[in-house]
């Protein structure tokens, strides 16, 4: 039995999105009426804000301010993710029917996505350094609620909307899920401090939410594809791009980490992506096809979890694999 808890643990993320597939083509072939699809659609659609807000808000509670700093990582982070999503959105600025739009938007999401809300709990697993992740958190996220309301209605323009118009609408849905939870939690500290203290210890729960959340996010993206009518090579182009921004940025955050000897947090930062909230950001800024790269960068950054967790929990699997590779061996400053 335990043997059995601790493969589950493992490979938790795995089975999650195994589930959100899954369990979209289960429904999917039981045929149900038409109403009820839209009424588990539409409730989907309003679930995942709440997880989002939910997640971050545990994560500020957890927060001890006097041991959040800024590193020399932090800044080379923001100015990888905003130096490219701005230099992605002036290139389709420039080029607005090219073929490539769909692609390159997606790169935007991939790029521009915050750190996961359960990175911190990824990171400290990983022997990490937790403070510094939810401080970087904290800058991506505000970060992010600027970039994205001043930009998408340039790079991706409603119809009929005008750019003040639309800006507004975009910001009136992403600051109150990035930044609300952290002014909730701000509140709760200052007039509510048992409360807060409560809610801290259960700062674990952001994990087993990110779960339910993951499937949810991968039910979403098998139904935008099989209900797709887009060519199979914007869907691959989608693919890839999801597999490009993920591993390049793992490895950009480890490189730029490590000059810091912190590899483990800084890559954790930058690569563990609040995937969700992509494909929310997908889907209601710019299209369904789009948010499918929100689903295939959660495969690809999962699978990458979860195999450094179980790395990580088995060292001695990997021991050969160690010797011939020092920066596998590389851990955060909690662990050293």
């Amino acid at each position: 039995m335990n043997k059995v808890k601790s493969i589950i643990k493992d490979w938790a993320l795995i089975f999650s999105m195994l589930a959100g597939i899954f369990g979209f083509l289960l429904l999917d072939a039981m045929h149900l009426p038409a109403d009820v699809r839209g009424m588990l659609l539409e409730s989907t659609h309003i679930l995942q804000p709440i997880l989002i807000f939910t997640m971050l808000f545990l994560t500020f509670c957890k927060i001890s301010f006097a041991e959040l700093r800024l590193t020399g990582w932090h800044l080379w982070l923001i100015l990888f993710q905003g130096g490219l999503f701005l230099g992605i959105a002036f290139l389709l600025m420039s080029m607005p029917q090219s073929g490539l739009r769909v692609i390159l938007e997606g790169a935007m999401l991939c790029l521009i996505c915050p750190t996961a809300t359960a990175g911190a709990v990824i990171t400290r697993k990983l022997g990490g350094n937790a403070a510094s992740i939810t401080t970087y958190t904290i800058i991506i996220n505000l970060l992010t609620a600027l970039l994205v309301p001043a930009m998408v209605p340039l790079v991706h323009p409603a119809a009929g909307v005008g750019f003040v118009e639309s800006g507004i609408k975009i910001m009136s849905k992403v600051f109150p899920l990035l930044l609300l939870p952290l002014i909730t939690a701000l509140i709760l500290r200052r007039f509510a401090p048992k409360v807060r203290e409560r809610l801290a210890t259960k700062s674990e729960w952001s994990f087993y939410l990110w779960i339910v959340a993951l499937a949810l996010a991968l039910a979403v993206t098998t139904h935008s594809v099989v209900r797709s009518n887009v060519d199979l090579w914007t869907q691959l182009g989608l693919v890839v791009v999801s597999l490009v921004c993920c591993v390049g940025q793992f490895a950009f955050g480890r490189r730029m980490g490590r000059k810091y000897g912190d590899a483990v947090t800084a890559g954790q930062s930058l690569g563990q992506k609040n995937t969700v909230l992509a494909i929310w950001m997908g889907y209601s800024f710019f299209t369904p096809i789009t948010a499918l790269v929100g689903g295939f960068y959660s495969i690809w950054h999962n699978i990458i979890n979860s195999a450094q967790l179980y790395r990580h929990d088995h060292p001695h699997h990997d021991h050969a694999l160690h010797r011939g590779n020092p920066e596998i061996r590389e851990e955060g400053p909690q662990a050293r």
